[in-house]
Order: structure tokens, then C-alpha cells, then sequence
């Protein structure tokens, strides 16, 4: 009887113990899929990092010189169509250089459509795109984030007659005579590009 009880002890042990390592061990796995989920929701974006060199221009002129004329170049767009810069003349053009995977891009990207949607009779926002495939990941994002503005593919051409796109987000404000007003390396407000609107919609 005595020897009964001891065995009943004993295995009575034997399922504590199996149910506290089961314990142990349902929280390590939740422990690690939260660290997994952590990592995966933090982990830097992929791609290229652009940074410009020490002592590079911000400006393309000095404040208060001649604006200086922008490179009319002539891209194509997503849809396969040819646009030149000239076209849009008689309209203040914003530039962005943009990538999909640029984080500091796609948050500038909803004051760009907002942007187009407001200020559409006065101005055109044109997205140029560095992306490396841009055909393959371009037209989902642009349906994802509903972009209401143009969309071309950058050349090496165009990065060069920009003054060497190093960096992105930049943006450039154009006048409706083709002059740079400003440029901006680096995500800027949707105020100061209002700003720069206004300042190219005035005679230079």
C-alpha cells in the first residue's frame, strides 16, 4: 500500500515536472517569436544608401543669382510614354528622385499627392524613379499608395545633368520657364515646398 502511494507520488512528480517544462518552454518559443517579429519590423530597408560627400552644394546658385535653366530631358514614363520637361511649361514642376525603397521618400509621398491635387492647375509633381527594376516594382507601389502625379524613369543622363543624384529624396522646384528656384536634398516638409511654389509662381 505504502509502496503504491509512493509510486503515485512519484509519477504525480514526474507530470509536474514535464508540465513545468512545457511551460518553460511555450515561453521561450513566444519570447522568440517576439524578438523575431521585433527585428523584422525594425530591420533597415533595402537598397542602395545614397549620402552626399562632405562639402557638396546644397544649392545649385547662390540665393538672390539668376536662376539657372534645368536639363529638359525626356523620360518615360511607367506607362511607356515619352515626356520632355518642356512640356510642362507655362506650370511650376516639382522633381522628386525617389525609390520604392527609400523610407524617407514614401513618407514624403502623400504631401506630393496632395500637392498635385490641390495645386494641379498650377503646377506638376514628377516623380523620377532610381529604382534598378523599376518596371517590376514601380506600378504595384504607385496602385498601393494611389500616386496621382507622373511617374518617370530616371537615366544616368538626367542624374548627371542634375548635379549628380547622390541622395534621395531631392527635390527640385522649376519654374514656368524651366529655371531652378530651389533644391532639396533630403525629406522637407510639405510647407517648405508650398514655399517654393509660391516663390517660382512670381515672376524672377
Amino acid at each position: 500500500m505504502a509502496k503504491d502511494k509512493k509510486v503515485k507520488a512519484q509519477k504525480l512528480q514526474e507530470q509536474k515536472r514535464k508540465i513545468h517544462w512545457g511551460k518553460i518552454s511555450w515561453y521561450i518559443f513566444l519570447v522568440v517569436i517576439i524578438i523575431l517579429f521585433i527585428v523584422n519590423n525594425t530591420r533597415k530597408d533595402e537598397g542602395p544608401t545614397f549620402q552626399y560627400p562632405p562639402g557638396t552644394k546644397k544649392y545649385l546658385h547662390e540665393p538672390g543669382t539668376e536662376r539657372q535653366s534645368a536639363f529638359d530631358f525626356t523620360l518615360k514614363s511607367i506607362d511607356g510614354k515619352s515626356y520632355k520637361l518642356s512640356d510642362f511649361r507655362n506650370k511650376v514642376v516639382v522633381i522628386d528622385f525617389w525609390a520604392t525603397w527609400c523610407a524617407p521618400c514614401r513618407k514624403g509621398i502623400p504631401d506630393l499627392i496632395d500637392i498635385q491635387k490641390n495645386y494641379g492647375k498650377d503646377v506638376q509633381v514628377i516623380g523620377i524613379t532610381v529604382d534598378e527594376n523599376p518596371m517590376e516594382v514601380v506600378p504595384p507601389f504607385v496602385k498601393e499608395f494611389k500616386i496621382n502625379y507622373l511617374i518617370l524613369i530616371g537615366t544616368d543622363e538626367v542624374y548627371k545633368n542634375y548635379g549628380g543624384i547622390n541622395a534621395i529624396p531631392t527635390t527640385f522646384i522649376i519654374d514656368k520657364n524651366g529655371k531652378i528656384v530651389n533644391k532639396h536634398i533630403g525629406l522637407v516638409t510639405k510647407e517648405v515646398l508650398i514655399n517654393d511654389i509660391q516663390k517660382a509662381l512670381q515672376p524672377a
